[in-house]
């Protein structure tokens, strides 16, 4: 019997991907990006990584608007660890890309666009509720 019940779960888990804790709370970010892809030139890249449009923003925020953590975190509708954990994968991406001639590839994760429609512009989706952060996850 328990082989049964443990091929059952193995095939569960297959077919229904299981994540442990709560799900990713969406962030808030300016814009989407322009240009979408970065790699070497002088070379054909040895692969590619995929950097999120939130980790970009935190990029911006940190290190080109020159925010405080604090700052940044309320911009973007998240707690401190939250936006210090999206900063520190986004440098360690953009390092090994670097490091590594690799390909940086953004897109896709959890946001929402501001200064868009309510829902970030993205049809079915449902307003915000009354707080600064969004609740609603989104994919690309």
């Amino acid at each position: 019997m328990e082989t049964l019940g443990i091929y059952i779960f193995d095939s569960y888990c297959e077919n229904m991907p299981y994540r442990r804790g709560r799900r990713r709370g969406a962030r808030w970010i300016s814009n989407i990006p322009v240009v979408r892809a970065f790699g070497p030139l002088d070379q054909p890249p040895r692969g590619n990584l995929q950097l999120r449009y939130e980790e970009l923003e935190a990029l911006r925020l940190s290190d080109v608007e020159g925010m405080d953590q604090e700052q940044a975190a309320i911009t973007m509708g998240i707690s401190r660890k939250s936006f210090w954990l999206d900063l520190r994968r986004a440098r360690m991406k953009v390092a090994r890309a670097l490091v590594e001639g690799l390909s940086i590839q953004v897109e896709g994760g959890t946001y929402m666009v501001r200064g868009e429609p309510e829902g970030g512009g993205i049809p079915n989706m449902p307003p915000p509720r009354n707080s600064p952060r969004p609740r609603m996850r989104v994919k690309e």
